[in-house]
């Protein structure tokens, strides 16, 4: 357990380095969020050590008082990322009240630098409509839940939800009240994305102005993109005195994704003289490793024009551009591939190569597995040495990925056979094995033959899911490339809702990885059933 003064090194602090701004990742809460983005703990773990690499300076964790689930989760990030040499700060979500708090304590507490995340919202929308408080009602709440979890964490942070609809005036009154209760950090959320950046830099300009004690503490900036403004609102705040910024990976997250930290992590240091010389504590050579990985776990492709992690982020097309950048690279581009991680080196293992060459590379990769995982995945590498003679870095980051997709499985595929062919009806038999080891095989008819493979799993699992989006594409170049496959599925749930999960698998043959991707997909859907039964 950690000891609360210990916190007092970490990044809230009056003495705090102005010139920083400081990284809070919220990837593994509000970044989960988005829909079908579900990860599991190996996953979680290994996407958390990841984000330490990258030198997030807050890593928030989970709300830990949403399933038994996020509170393990919370709880091993805490035992695990949270005690490295120099480790990040460990964030838990907290509603403002006493069991919220407690259990988001009881979870971070492990970490060596604990944060406790308390909100309530300010806007009269929620008060009114959500919560049916009046502002005294609110004010009183966020004095006593702020100073309780402060009586339990000297790190705290406090978030006025629904900030960019809130009546500024009042919203100021709250921010007193929580700095006189013991906040640190005070988080401005753009609840909705709603705000333009100058509407957002001049609420933070109007808190720095009527804060009495915002000198004392940290401004932070949580922005969503439902118009697409997340990055330019976040970069605004920062100009007006913002300097914690709460941002997920390929920007994912709730509704149309969050703050892509990617993006504002570039846009400071490339642009370093405009934003007046503030940096970050990121090694920038790691973004498109953690964006894969991130990518990978939780099923959601990055779009190919997507900035700086996108495949086409440094690709050039135009004979113009070409001609320019064979030139002088500066002529398009105003970083360099190398900086964010892209290289065009392409390093390869083969069926020669021994345990010790593929446990470095994967750690060289970012992944750091257990005796047990790497031995699962280096069984699974000499398979695929048989199929290719050539096995790339992309080839390994599929594989590993697929490997953690499969955790927790509840059927797992054993055989699939597939007949389709001009003037027949697509027919697929399938087999799959289930947690007690019994086989259970069936065949069906399809529109196409993975639409015969869907239906098939279907009959044999007797769920209700239906197949809403696929995509697949090759990982590599050539005919013998594996094929990386994602799918995600709406079920229904025994409370009449409707849930989307996604499943991402990878093989050499397209029809096994989209069996595997679908029943990735079902797993999630089955397993959460279960768990709720």
């Amino acid at each position: 357990m950690s000891d609360n003064d210990g916190v007092k090194d970490g990044v809230n602090t009056p003495a705090i380095d102005r010139n920083t701004v400081y990284i809070f990742d919220t990837t593994l809460r509000d970044g989960e969020q988005s829909p079908g983005a579900t990860l599991n703990l190996a996953e979680k773990l290994e996407i958390g050590r990841q984000l330490a690499r990258l030198g997030v300076d807050i890593i928030e964790a989970g709300f830990p008082i949403a399933s038994p689930g996020d509170f393990e989760a919370v709880t091993r990030l805490a035992q695990d990322v949270g005690q490295l040499d120099n480790p990040p700060v460990i964030a838990g979500l907290a509603r403002a009240n006493k069991m919220d708090i407690d259990r988001s304590w009881a979870a971070v507490q492990w970490a060596k630098k604990p944060r406790i995340h308390t909100f309530l919202a300010t806007s009269d929308i929620h008060l009114q409509h959500k919560l049916r408080m009046t502002r005294n009602d609110c004010l009183e709440q966020v004095g006593e839940m702020v100073s309780y979890a402060h009586s339990l964490c000297s790190n705290v942070e406090f978030s006025p939800e629904d900030a960019g609809r809130s009546d500024p005036e009042f919203m100021w009154q709250v921010l007193v009240v929580a700095i006189q209760a013991g906040a640190t950090t005070l988080n401005i959320p753009d609840t909705v994305g709603y705000c333009a950046p100058a509407e957002y830099a001049a609420m933070i300009e109007g808190i720095v102005k009527n804060v009495p004690g915002i000198e004392n503490v940290i401004i932070s900036a949580h922005c969503h993109n439902d118009l697409g403004l997340a990055t330019a609102n976040t970069l605004a705040g920062i100009q007006a005195g913002v300097r914690q910024v709460e941002v997920t990976i390929n920007g994912i997250g709730e509704r149309a994704g969050n703050t892509s930290l990617e993006e504002v992590v570039m846009a400071l240091h490339t642009r370093r003289q405009f934003f007046g010389n503030l940096r970050t504590n990121i090694d920038t050579t790691q973004l498109v490793r953690t964006s894969k990985m991130v990518s990978a776990m939780t099923s959601v492709p990055v779009q190919p024009n997507k900035a700086i992690v996108g495949a086409n982020a440094f690709a050039h097309e135009a004979g113009i551009h070409q001609d320019g950048i064979l030139k002088n690279a500066l002529t398009y581009e105003i970083m360099q591939p190398e900086t964010v991680g892209w290289s065009s080196t392409n390093l390869v293992l083969g069926k020669h190569s021994g345990r010790h060459a593929f446990s470095e590379r994967l750690k060289s990769m970012g992944y750091d597995l257990t005796r047990e995982e790497l031995d699962k995945a280096f069984d699974r590498f000499k398979l695929l040495c048989d199929k290719k003679k050539v096995v790339t870095e992309a080839d390994l980051e599929a594989l590993v990925a697929d490997q953690f997709e499969s955790i927790n499985e509840i059927y797992k595929l054993d055989t699939l056979n597939v007949t389709s062919g001009t003037g027949s009806v697509p027919v697929a038999s399938v087999r799959l094995i289930d947690e007690e080891g019994e086989p259970h095989g069936d065949a069906a008819l399809g529109n196409g033959p993975v639409d015969a493979v869907c239906n098939c799993i279907n009959r044999i699992t007797g769920a209700d899911a239906k197949l809403t989006e696929f995509h697949v594409h090759a990982v590599t170049e050539g005919i013998d490339a594996i094929a990386d496959v994602t799918m995600r599925i709406e079920m229904h749930a025994d409370d009449g809702k409707k849930y989307v999960y996604s499943g991402r698998s990878a093989d050499t043959d397209t029809l096994v990885a989209s069996g595997k991707a679908y029943l990735a997909a079902l797993n999630k859907g089955l397993r959460r059933i279960k768990i709720h039964a």
